[in-house]
């Protein structure tokens, strides 16, 4: 499994499940941030049609492209279908945004054989480790 660092690193396009359109929540700013920084935000959310400047998607399955990442912004509930989708769709890694945690979606991950992050936060690693994708 890699390290945080190393899947952020890695990765060059992160789908954000529960992306917002909401200025104010993490939701839009730390994919925000991420999009400012290099990495290619795909959004999916059911009731947005674009955000970031990038079309949106109302699920993972509907992904015309692979994804490097999934960054979860979802109620740790909800975080299980998301990975299962994940899984499904080949995503190599999920990270679920901090105060996120679910040991069930944890499980699923790991018997996938995909990287799993949990109760973190994108943007805090990304300054942490002072990673960009810009030159």
């Amino acid at each position: 499994m890699r390290t945080p660092q190393q899947i952020l690193a890695d990765a060059a396009v992160i789908a954000v499940v529960g992306a917002s359109r909401d200025r104010r929540k993490p939701a839009h700013t730390v994919p925000l941030q991420l999009q400012q920084h290099g990495w290619r935000i795909i959004p999916v959310n059911p009731a947005v049609d674009e955000l970031f400047g990038e079309r949106a998607y109302p699920s993972l399955a509907d992904l015309p492209h692979p994804v490097d990442l999934v960054d979860v912004f979802r109620p740790a509930d909800d975080a299980v279908e998301v990975v299962r989708s994940a899984v499904a769709i080949g995503a190599p890694a999920v990270w679920l945004q901090l105060g996120i945690v679910s040991p069930t979606a944890r499980r699923i991950a790991t018997d996938a054989g995909i990287d799993y992050v949990e109760d973190r936060c994108l943007a805090v690693e990304r300054a942490a480790a002072g990673l960009s994708r810009r030159g």
